[in-house]
C-alpha cells in the first residue's frame, strides 16, 4: 500500500513545488517556534547546514504524531554570510540592512529536507546554494523595497529569486530549487525508490 505523503510546512512555495512535481501532499504545517528552537545551537559548533536540517527533523516530528504511517516532509533553510546567520527580516529597516550587509558579498543558503515516519528520521538530504549580490547602492535597495513592499519580509535575505530579486543577483552556484527552499530533485528520487511516486 502506498503511503500517504504530508508537508510539514506552510510555505507556498514548497507546496507549489511538490504540486507543480505531481505528488499529492496533504499541508500541515508544524506549529513549533523554529526561533526558539534555533536559539539554543546558535552557539552550539553547530554549521548552517546542520542548523537548517536539526530544524527541518523538528519540524517533521513534530507533525509525524498526527499522521501515524504518513511519509512526512519537512524542510527548513538557513542563510548565512561567512559566521552571521540572517532570519527574516522584521520590518523594511531590517530589510533595507539586510541587503546593505549582502551586497556585493556571496551569502549561502542551505536547504535542508527530511522525511520522517513515525517519528523517526528515515532520510535527509541538504543542497548548498551560493548567491553573489551586486553592489547595491542604498538609493537602489530603497526603490527595490518601494517597489516589492511587504514581500521583502518574507524571505531571509529580503529577496525573491523567482521575481524582482533576481535583478538583485550577480551569480547564482547551485538549483533554483534549493534556493527556493526545497531540493525538490533528491526528494524525488528518494520517494520514486520508495515506490512511493511512480517510477
Amino acid at each position: 500500500m502506498t503511503k500517504g505523503i504530508v508537508l510539514a510546512s506552510g510555505s507556498i512555495h514548497r507546496r507549489e513545488l511538490l504540486k507543480n512535481a505531481g505528488i499529492d501532499a496533504v499541508v500541515d504545517p508544524s506549529s513549533l517556534d523554529e526561533r526558539a528552537l534555533e536559539a539554543p545551537l546558535a552557539d552550539s559548533g553547530l554549521t548552517p547546514e546542520d542548523i537548517a536540517g536539526v530544524l527541518a527533523e523538528a519540524k517533521a516530528a513534530d507533525v509525524s504524531v498526527r499522521h501515524r504511517g504518513a511519509l512526512v516532509i519537512g524542510a527548513d533553510q538557513t542563510l548565512s554570510l561567512g559566521d552571521e546567520m540572517f532570519h527574516k527580516p522584521a520590518d523594511m529597516e531590517g530589510a533595507r540592512r539586510t541587503l546593505l550587509k549582502l551586497s556585493g558579498r556571496t551569502h549561502q543558503l542551505a536547504s535542508a529536507v527530511v522525511i520522517v515516519e513515525d517519528g523517526v528520521v528515515t532520510w535527509r538530504h541538504v543542497a548548498i546554494a551560493r548567491i553573489t549580490l551586486r553592489p547595491l547602492s542604498p538609493v537602489f535597495i530603497g526603490r527595490y523595497l518601494a517597489k516589492v513592499g511587504d514581500a521583502a519580509l518574507t524571505s531571509v535575505g529580503a529577496y525573491q529569486i523567482e521575481k524582482q530579486g533576481i535583478q538583485l543577483m550577480e551569480r547564482i552556484e547551485g538549483d533554483f530549487f534549493t534556493i527556493i527552499g526545497l531540493p525538490i530533485l533528491p526528494l524525488v528520487a528518494e520517494l520514486r525508490a520508495r515506490g512511493t511516486i511512480d517510477g
